[in-house]
């Protein structure tokens, strides 16, 4: 998207400025230590290839003490449909600020997805669905997702499609609880479904 207008980056952190001077390696690393990533830039030089989408933008008003004001909630996730997916929201008077940060916000919120071949109607081996069946919980959402055999597809509604799209998911069953309709909790609580995929063990790739 045009919104991400990057320029020359200087590194204000302990570990931007470690990525900048080649201390670090890999995005893995980073996430593997536990750090927060607090400069979209990071991100930015390990997963070169992310994707953003707007999945909603909402108008918001409040009122304050001198009137009515109007902000923008974007909902953006981030991707390079190969593993790795951030989601993001935030808020602005203007649209395309409120965009620009819900990506940075997405961006500092990236994590990596397991992905394997955990469904026993499929024995593939590849990476394209997940190891074992996981939830993730938003608002009133809930969603499971559980490992599909090959060509089944995405079995959900769009907005979790969409995240498990950039994510790198290929195919997936998933069944929902609560109202679905309501984007920014469908599409977190499938982005906390698949930040479980890290947390729970496998053996020999079965659930």
């Amino acid at each position: 998207m045009a919104y991400d207008n990057r320029e020359e980056w200087v590194p204000l952190t302990g570990l931007g400025k470690a990525v900048a001077a080649g201390e670090i390696s890999s995005i893995d690393e980073i996430l593997d230590s536990g750090k927060p990533i607090k400069e979209a830039e990071i991100v930015d030089m390990f997963l070169p290839d992310l994707e953003d989408e707007v999945l909603d933008i909402n108008m918001v008003q409040r009122m304050t003490d001198s009137g009515r004001r109007v902000n923008f909630r974007a909902v953006v996730v981030v991707g390079n449909r190969n593993g790795y997916v951030g989601y993001g929201q935030a808020k602005d008077a203007q649209v395309g600020n409120a965009i620009k940060k819900a990506i940075r916000v997405a961006k500092l919120n990236v994590i990596k997805v397991r992905r394997g071949c955990g469904s026993w109607e499929c024995d593939c081996n590849e990476e394209h669905s997940i190891p074992v069946s996981v939830s993730g919980k938003a608002g009133s959402v809930k969603i499971t997702l559980k490992p599909g055999p090959k060509g089944i597809g995405l079995v959900t509604g769009d907005v979790a499609k969409k995240v498990l799209e950039f994510a790198g998911i290929k195919d997936v069953w998933a069944s929902t609880r609560g109202q679905t309709r309501t984007t920014i909790n469908f599409a977190k609580a499938t982005f906390n479904a698949l930040r479980e995929t890290n947390m729970v063990r496998t053996e020999g790739g079965r659930h």
